[in-house]
């Protein structure tokens, strides 16, 4: 998973501070995020300021090209077609029937992030959708042995988009990282110029709080 920054100086500052992250230039001008010894993100810059300032889920792939036909097959949109990241891997960015933006990863070189289910990594996917069965049964499509095959470890759910948001906003996916105690958590987010976005709030994963960066990238703090 990735960032897009404006800044990445600033976003280096915001979440090495927030869930103790250090770093290592990546391709281009990007950087990957290390938690301990291992990547658990990269954070990119924008490279348009029309762009929007926002996190990325990649889905892993085998075949990013293959799977680009059959997202489009499914109603969804190519938003960027598979482009080589160097010898690091290729990667896409897609939408769904919806409008929901996500990416794919055919790993290179580099497999992906290397710690997930810790404070300060990844720990859940969210996409919250206006048509649920819309988004199941697209998702099923693609994805059937990650979702659902007796290897899967639960990490992605769907929800309604106005269960948390207001019905304005668009279908989305949320990048939740855990963490140890989620009232210091908001604290720190506050401190470091974030906001909070929605309350904490229970669910049947943990207890969540969506705040955003002090760029205004949206993300959630998940703890169990």
């Amino acid at each position: 998973m990735d960032v897009q920054l404006p800044d990445v100086e600033a976003g280096r500052r915001f979440y090495g501070e927030l869930f103790g992250w250090t770093f290592e230039e990546a391709h281009g001008s990007s950087v990957w995020a290390y938690l301990g010894d291992r990547v658990v993100a990269a954070l990119v810059p924008k490279r348009d300021g029309r762009m929007p300032t926002v996190w990325t889920v990649y889905f892993a792939a085998p075949d990013v090209a293959a799977l680009t036909g059959r997202i489009r097959a499914g109603g969804g949109q190519v938003v960027i077609p598979p482009t080589p990241v160097d010898t690091l891997g290729t990667a896409a960015l897609a939408a769904d029937p919806e409008g929901a933006v996500f990416g794919l990863w055919q790993a290179g070189t580099h497999a992906g992030f290397g710690k997930r289910h810790e404070p300060g990594s990844f720990t859940w996917a969210q996409l919250y959708a206006r048509n649920t069965v819309t988004a199941n049964t697209f998702y099923t499509r693609l994805f059937h042995d990650a979702l659902l095959g007796p290897d899967a470890v639960p990490d992605f759910g769907r929800a309604p988009l106005e269960d948390v948001f207001p019905t304005e906003m668009p279908p989305h996916f949320l990048v939740h990282f855990g963490v140890r105690d989620g009232a210091a958590a908001l604290a720190a987010v506050g401190r470091l110029g974030g906001r909070v976005q929605v309350p904490p709030f229970e669910t049947p994963y943990g207890r969540v709080a969506v705040v955003t960066d002090d760029q205004g990238a949206s993300f959630a703090l998940l703890q169990r």
